[in-house]
């Protein structure tokens, strides 16, 4: 061998080993965990679903149950939050398993192939699981008559739906259904809802949730007790986000602040009115639109959509509306009141939205500071139903029975005691029709819940033809956690008040 070939192996071996040297350097084992790479990388990444309760893009941008608890949770962590919503379940636990999110919420159920995979949180709230069709279309008597007459059954692949219809199965071997990839529930129920699809299964706060806007989903059968809700990480043997996410879970639950979550988000969709929901969204349609300027002219601090909802509660949209007892208008204020906040002819639309909104800026204010920003416009509302006197009255009675006077869930239970004896005999301002007022409450939010829902489903048609990839991760940057949420999404419901029972105080609507 000759020298300059001996030059050459010994140049190439010199160079092998510093290229290997040089590696060895670089490489470095990562031993932090997981709590540290989260805080040195200063962001919390959360995947969650795209859809009318844990994310959706509300009229004063993202919002929903998930969001505000996962805003809270990066708080606690000491991180800003990095939503990355995805339109289907396909692509959410494979971003978990990658490592692109740190945690899912998205309000899904623990079932066993989840458990087996993944490390579920603690329950946070609880479903069942239910069969929908639409209205009109026959109704299956049990599970047996699910393909009578061709019918075609279909669920979003990978759901705890699929593996409810797969121990359906054993039991009906002879079923016929089918596993969806690349869509949601929400657009599954929407095709039942357009009768492109005979049945579906969801879960049930999302059926009472999309029935605001699609109120021909009829619930068939129900499938399942109630199963448990929670968030998901992957399974490993480092505690240390696992461990603080358990305790971020007990405290909001033992402050109550858990449940006036829930409240907020699908505490008003207890119950449905098929009749009063189509007509509704009829006026959507028909009547909103000319008077829409008017809400958005006058309605201030308050979503115009909240305002437009309680006048739509009050007259159903109707300027000349007039009650048996006196009061009138799009707002139906009484003379009194409509004297105080200076509107001279009720019957004039735009007096009356000026001065409605007025009114129920005042109850607003009085409502107590003690309770949470979130939840006064509730107090508000009732108070401009019966009263701020009989809503105090309410407040008085929750805190002597050992309820919270300052959480609407505790005190929405004690208002149809005002017009029971044995309790407004113990009131300063006695009997009141306080069931009236629960279901005053509970209707603006729940026409307000519709507004905002037909919204999105206008928005997101227009999205989906100009949607390149909806399959596709989209990260949402939340720079800071929602410590006070001003944003207004109704609660309970009332009938148009009277003069009758409309409190006893000089402020009465």
């Amino acid at each position: 061998m000759n020298a300059n070939a001996v030059k050459r192996i010994y140049q190439l071996l010199v160079g092998t080993l510093l290229v290997l040297f040089l590696s060895g350097c670089e490489w470095k084992y990562d031993d932090r965990t997981e709590l540290e790479k989260i805080r040195d990388r200063g962001v919390l990444r959360v995947g969650t679903l795209n859809n009318q309760l844990s994310y959706y893009i509300g009229p004063d941008g993202p919002t929903g149950l998930d969001l505000e608890l996962a805003s809270q949770f990066a708080q606690s962590l000491g991180v800003q939050l990095e939503m990355q919503p995805a339109y289907t379940l396909s692509g959410l636990f494979p971003a978990l398993e990658r490592g692109d999110v740190d945690i899912i919420a998205a309000g899904l159920t623990i079932t066993k192939d989840r458990l087996d995979h993944f490390r579920p949180g603690p329950a946070y709230y609880y479903v069942s699981q239910q069969l929908v069709y639409k209205k009109g279309h026959w109704r299956p008597r049990n599970l047996s008559e699910l393909n009578k007459d061709g019918a075609r059954v279909a669920v979003v692949e990978d759901s705890s739906h699929a593996l409810t219809l797969q121990a359906v199965q054993r039991e009906y071997p002879e079923m016929i259904w089918e596993s969806v990839k690349d869509t949601d529930d929400d657009e599954l129920l929407k095709q039942v809802a357009d009768g492109q699809l005979d049945f579906t299964i969801a879960d049930s706060v999302d059926i009472a949730l999309i029935q605001r806007i699609n109120p021909d989903i009829t619930v068939a059968l129900e499938l399942t007790e109630d199963e448990p809700v929670a968030w998901f990480m992957k399974k490993t043997q480092d505690d240390s986000v696992y461990a603080l996410m358990i305790e971020f879970f007990g405290k909001k639950t033992q402050s109550g602040e858990l449940a006036a979550l829930e409240e907020k988000y699908f505490g008003h969709v207890d119950s449905f009115d098929y009749v009063d929901t189509r007509a509704f969204l009829r006026a959507i349609d028909s009547k909103l639109p000319k008077w829409e300027p008017l809400f958005k002219k006058y309605a201030d601090q308050f979503d115009w959509r909240l305002l437009a909802a309680l006048s739509y509660q009050e007259s159903h949209w109707n300027p000349r509306a007039v009650s048996p007892t006196g009061v009138r208008g799009m707002m139906m204020l009484t003379l009194p009141t409509a004297k105080s906040v200076g509107v001279k002819n009720r019957l004039d639309p735009e007096q009356s939205i000026r001065g409605g909104a007025e009114y129920l800026h005042k109850m607003l204010q009085r409502v107590p500071d003690s309770v949470n920003e979130n939840e006064k416009i509730w107090f508000a509302l009732a108070s401009y139903n019966i009263g701020f006197g009989h809503m105090m009255d309410a407040r008085r009675l929750t805190k002597s029975q050992g309820g919270n006077p300052d959480s609407w869930a505790d005190v929405k239970q004690r208002l149809p005691l005002l017009a029971k004896r044995q309790y407004h005999q113990q009131t300063r301002y006695g009997y009141a029709r306080g069931y009236e007022a629960l279901s005053y409450v509970e209707n603006i939010r729940r026409y307000y819940q519709s507004i905002v829902g037909y919204e999105q489903e206008e928005a997101l048609a227009i999205d989906a033809d100009l949607a390149d990839n909806l399959d596709g991760l989209q990260t949402i940057n939340v720079e800071e956690a929602p410590d006070e949420v001003e944003e207004f999404t109704p609660t309970e419901v009332l009938e148009p008040v009277s003069e009758e029972n409309s409190g006893q105080e000089a402020d009465d609507k």
